[in-house]
């Protein structure tokens, strides 16, 4: 007998003004759970604007604590809805130590649990190292690449730029992963050429089936939408691409949404995780002992 899991990802449009953020990431939540949805997954940085075009110490002000104004209005939405709830923040952990944080809501239970994300980039128009310092990695206090648990399953949460690393994806399953989840901000820099928009694209949708396949797992993706200026006058703005979609553990495209707003409701089998890996045995069959050299740079 299977395990039906009915499961949300909200695509939305953002802005500088977090209130009128939080209303487009309300509406769209609560649309999904009326349509059944009792897992529902929010885009990296829904409450602003994608502020890391440029670096200005100003916009750390941005940030909040991990209880602060957003946690609270995403907490009380999940107990009201009864609903698991993937949420983002930009973080202030202490004075000058800041994160690009998920949370994880679970209905009368409150926030129970957080994933910082792992892999920072620092690239023209993406210069989250500069606002972002990496998750710690310490298992004793299940920090690092560790599943959260809730209600509905154990949760694989990670984040954007974590999404082109298999072995960020690999822990997660091997610790017990029930789903992937990714929350995204990625779009396209309007001087490239459709052909390259086209493989980027292509290269981003690609690598994250190809999680749920390596691993037997369901992914959700969740991204922005909507073209968002450099507020610096230097860069030329970016074009959030969505694409927001859901695929199953052999990587087979559920929904797959465009270019606006949009809320994917899908219903998954929770079963077929373990009926792929019996046909599709990756994890028996691992190398563990010639893989130790993952933990090296490069090999010379």
């Amino acid at each position: 007998m299977s395990r039906e899991l009915t499961v949300a990802v909200i695509q939305q449009n953002a802005w500088p003004d977090k209130e009128k953020s939080l209303a487009a990431s309300d509406e769209g939540v609560r649309a999904a759970a009326g349509r059944g949805a009792k897992l529902v997954l929010l885009q990296e940085l829904h409450a602003t604007h994608y502020f890391c075009q440029y670096e200005d110490p100003a916009l750390f002000d941005l940030a909040e604590p991990l209880d602060g104004p957003t946690s609270q209005r995403l907490e009380a939405l999940a107990r009201e809805l009864d609903i698991v709830l993937v949420g983002s923040i930009f973080e202030k952990r202490a004075a000058g130590l800041y994160h690009n944080t998920a949370v994880v809501f679970d209905g009368a239970r409150g926030r129970v649990g957080q994933y910082r994300k792992m892999h920072i980039p620092d690239d023209p128009g993406f210069y989250e190292k500069f606002y972002f310092t990496p998750g710690d990695v310490d298992e004793r206090r299940s920090e690092g690449f560790t599943p959260i648990d809730t209600s509905v399953g154990r949760l694989g949460v990670l984040v954007c730029w974590d999404q082109w690393y298999p072995e960020a994806a690999r822990l997660m399953a091997l610790s017990g992963a029930e789903l992937l989840l990714y929350p995204t901000a990625i779009g396209w820099d309007k001087t490239d050429d459709e052909q390259e928009q086209a493989r980027q694209k292509q290269a981003w949708t690609l690598i994250q089936r190809a999680h749920g396949v390596a691993n037997g797992l369901p992914v959700l993706v969740a991204n922005r939408v909507g073209f968002e200026p450099d507020h610096s006058g230097v860069g030329s703005g970016i074009d959030f691409w969505g694409g927001s979609f859901v695929c199953g553990p052999q990587g087979e495209l559920l929904a797959h949404a465009g270019t606006e707003t949009e809320q994917l409701v899908v219903t998954l089998d929770m079963e077929k995780s373990e009926r792929t890996r019996r046909i599709w045995p990756y994890l028996r069959d691992r190398r563990v002992d010639g893989y130790g050299d993952l933990t090296r740079r490069y090999r010379d």
